[in-house]
């Protein structure tokens, strides 16, 4: 990955988190695309814990690299169900949040479906995918009827993978 990409896909997760603009240079400490590498942020420090996730995420994902390297980073772009393409921003965060539920093992029992799938399928990025779709599928349902995520629902769905 080249230092401005792996800056890019930093300022791309903390657009996500609320910081815009310079807001994202100034918590990264960065001035200029040249001063980060996928290892290293400003004067050579250690990425931080997110960044570092941030930056394995975008990497598993080089269909996503040109759109985060264009002038805008995709800010203006809109992702429709009728134009057909998934927003990568709301893919890319999924894998965060699932990467957070395995981390913590919430809910409980995550982490066992996780390893189990990822040991069949042979492949850790395609069973996140797979979990990723049941992820969403409850997301929506809670958003549709107005509640807070249903925990044994999604567990469900997850070990019907």
């Amino acid at each position: 990955a080249s230092k401005k990409n792996c800056l890019t896909w930093s300022r791309v997760g903390l657009n996500m988190m609320g910081f815009e603009g310079s807001q994202s240079a100034t918590v990264l400490g960065l001035n200029s695309h040249r001063s980060a590498t996928p290892q290293r942020g400003h004067a050579g420090r250690p990425l931080e814990p997110l960044e570092a996730q941030l930056a394995d995420v975008v990497a598993l994902h080089p269909e996503y690299h040109a759109l985060l390297e264009s002038d805008d980073g995709g800010a203006r772009q809109e992702w429709t169900p009728e134009g057909g393409e998934s927003n990568p921003f709301l893919h890319m965060g999924l894998h965060l949040a699932l990467r957070e539920q395995l981390a913590t093992d919430r809910p409980g029992g995550i982490r066992a479906v996780h390893s189990a799938l990822a040991q069949r399928l042979g492949d850790l990025h395609e069973a996140e995918h797979r979990m990723l779709d049941c992820l969403a599928e409850t997301l929506w349902q809670a958003q549709r009827s107005g509640t807070p995520p249903d925990e044994a629902a999604y567990l469900e769905r997850l070990r019907r993978l």
